[in-house]
């Protein structure tokens, strides 16, 4: 292993002394071999649901942000271990993506070239980005707020092709460069968390190799995952590849080492590094890199990722989908919520496999909006019980990482909702939106989703291409949907429809054709047996039910005595309820006398339970199941 690793550090030494030409600003192309499954549509706005929720953080979370005040501790040079430099480039990426989905924003442009020039004006001599004091540079956080630094020029260069953010990026990463590599520091061995936090800047190397062909950044990238499979690492890929668990990696960090270097179950840190590596993949080909991100991803959902579509606790990752009908502290950090979005998209942009989206979509329409509070400030945890909080500030200033990372979720969505490689076009969201796509032969095809999903199951796509068009048209069936139904043009579809896959819908598209689909929105009951009881939940459609203490004088901790088979109906309130998306009633029967009561249970969409942000009004969506020694099914 060490003549390996010598051999390798040899070679990186040599990839260093050549310096590539900088590119032009057109992107240095990956290898052909290794093409996405699918890029975004060309331009989409959403409407309906999630048009009115990406509108809100943009305008409270957004906008409303004190730039100058994201900047002030680049001005200051007297740090040693806390993270205040992630806060710009956070807020910057969610930025760039607010302004491209809606360029009318004018006023948001203007604050993003303030805040690229604020940020440049902080550049050192020697191109450190920073608020790292000298002799304290690579320690706690540095090299983690210099990869959202790097992030935040990166995006914004692709957005309006100013040079001086590339530079900038450019001699920051070069800088570091003279800090850590072979014959320097050892980048896992530098911060927290087995060197996690300082080796996700993989990903903002490899978007400016990607920018600018020098081969310098590609050495730095292999170097940083060869550094990661030796003993210090935090063994991404071997682990992975071995299936080992994620919170099994290492043994459990004492309570002294939870927050230092010890600890390899971090969440938010592993999966930034996963999404490195997929970068990376693209330009190798090498597929125990991809390999090692669909195992992990694979296991995370099978092992942590909870009904709303979130995890971990105290930030780490704890085998929590077993856990996750009992309370636990600090649970569901929003930056978890947000990376592993993020990291389900850039695996299905390789893979194409739809279950990414299904993960996304549940993210999407229960943790995510749940995080959110009224003001537009963004949790920092959250919980599938108790009451909403929205926790501290940090580093001294008025934000915390969560506050700046949660926008990111919102900004993603219009990426996903309809994609397209070449002439298949895939519909990935159905909430109502209105899409612009280029096809070959430089055909522009409109699409119009027409519904009040997921209110309802009913979605109409009317296409407008501009002269007919051959293309397949690929709907993504939802794997909660047993019963679903496609027409074309009224004529209904026989052929067989799966779920959990795509249906391909190919012919030659005319102007005003409509697709009409119809997706199984019944009530279903999920229930889970432990060792401390049986617990039910219900979800309808994507979105996740639970009790609110605010809609019922019937204890929200009382167990049921039924809870009745899957695909139980219930009816939605004729009138709107104050504080709920969505309120359903559920008829139950409970009670443990020989007259149970009947009552009929509200139910709300879990976005909107606690949503006053009260600590005195609580939410439940794990409900126990009263214990029936007989095992005669209670009757109605």
């Amino acid at each position: 292993m060490q003549r390996a690793l010598l051999l390798f550090t040899c070679l990186l030494s040599g990839l260093y002394a050549a310096h590539a030409q900088v590119a032009s600003h057109l992107p240095f192309k990956a290898d052909s071999r290794q093409p996405y499954a699918a890029n975004p549509a060309t331009h989409l706005q959403f409407d309906g649901y999630l048009g009115e929720k990406l509108q809100f953080v943009t305008q409270h979370s957004i906008n409303a942000q004190d730039v100058a005040s994201l900047v002030a501790p680049f001005k200051e040079r007297n740090e040693s271990s806390l993270w205040q430099t992630e806060f710009w480039g956070k807020w910057m990426l969610s930025a760039v993506k607010a302004y491209a989905y809606d360029t009318t924003n004018t006023a948001l442009l203007h604050t993003m070239q303030q805040a690229v020039t604020g940020i440049l004006a902080t550049q050192t001599a020697d191109g450190y980005i920073g608020n790292y004091a000298p002799g304290k540079h690579l320690q706690g956080w540095d090299v983690w707020g210099r990869k959202y630094t790097l992030l935040g020029l990166v995006y914004y260069y692709d957005l309006t092709g100013d040079k001086k953010a590339l530079a900038g990026a450019e001699r920051l990463l070069d800088y570091t460069l003279t800090e850590i590599g072979p014959g320097k520091a050892n980048i896992v061995l530098t911060g927290n968390f087995r060197g996690m936090p300082s080796s996700s800047i993989l990903e903002p190397v490899m978007l400016l190799y990607e920018r600018t062909g020098n081969k310098n950044y590609l050495a730095f990238a292999q170097y940083i995952v060869t550094q990661w499979e030796t003993p210090e690492g935090p063994q991404l890929i071997s682990k992975a590849l071995q299936n080992v668990p994620v919170a099994q990696r290492f043994t459990t960090a004492t309570p002294e080492e939870w927050w230092t270097w010890k600890n390899g179950a971090k969440a938010y840190e592993m999966m930034s590094c996963y999404d490195g590596l997929l970068k990376l993949y693209r330009f190798t080909g090498n597929k125990d890199y991809l390999n090692a991100v669909v195992q992990t991803v694979a296991n995370i959902r099978q092992t942590e990722i909870n009904i709303v579509g979130s995890g971990a606790a105290m930030e780490c990752w704890y085998g929590g989908q077993s856990q996750q009908y009992f309370p636990s502290m600090h649970t569901m950090e929003t930056c978890v919520t947000i990376t592993w979005m993020k990291l389900c998209y850039e695996l299905y942009r390789i893979t194409g496999n739809p279950q990414l989206l299904d993960d996304i979509e549940t993210t999407a329409y229960n943790n995510l909006p749940g995080s959110l509070s009224p003001s537009g400030r963004f949790s920092k945890y959250s919980s599938l019980q108790g009451f909403r909080d929205l926790d501290e500030f940090q580093c001294n200033m008025h934000i915390n990482c969560c506050m700046a990372n949660g926008p990111r979720g919102y900004t993603l969505l219009p990426d996903v909702a309809v994609m397209q490689q070449q002439q298949n076009i895939y519909l990935n969201l159905y909430n109502a939106a209105h899409a612009q796509l280029q096809l070959p032969g430089n055909h522009q095809l409109q699409l119009q989703l027409t519904t009040g999903y997921p209110a309802d199951g009913d979605v109409a796509i009317t296409l407008q291409p501009d002269a007919p068009v051959n293309a397949a048209i690929n709907l993504r069936i939802p794997a909660w949907s047993a019963h679903t139904q496609v027409a074309v043009n009224g004529k209904p579809v026989t052929d067989s429809i799966t779920p959990g896959r795509y249906f391909t819908l190919q012919q030659t598209w005319k102007k005003g054709d409509v697709i009409t689909l119809h997706v199984d929105m019944r009530i279903k009951t999920q229930v889970h047996h432990t060792p401390q009881g049986d617990f039910a939940a219900f979800t309808r459609g994507p979105v996740v039910l639970a009790r609110d203490s605010r809609f019922s004088s019937y204890p929200i901790d009382a167990a049921i005595t039924s809870t009745g088979s899957n695909n139980d109906t219930a009816e939605q309130a004729p009138a709107a309820r104050p504080g709920a998306w969505l309120y359903f009633t559920r008829y139950n029967k409970t009670g443990s006398g020989e007259n149970p009561v009947n009552i009929d249970i509200p139910l709300v969409d879990f976005s909107s339970a606690g949503n006053n942000w009260d600590v005195k009004s609580r939410y439940r969506v794990w409900i126990p199941v009263e214990y029936n020694v007989s095992g005669i099914p209670a009757e109605h």
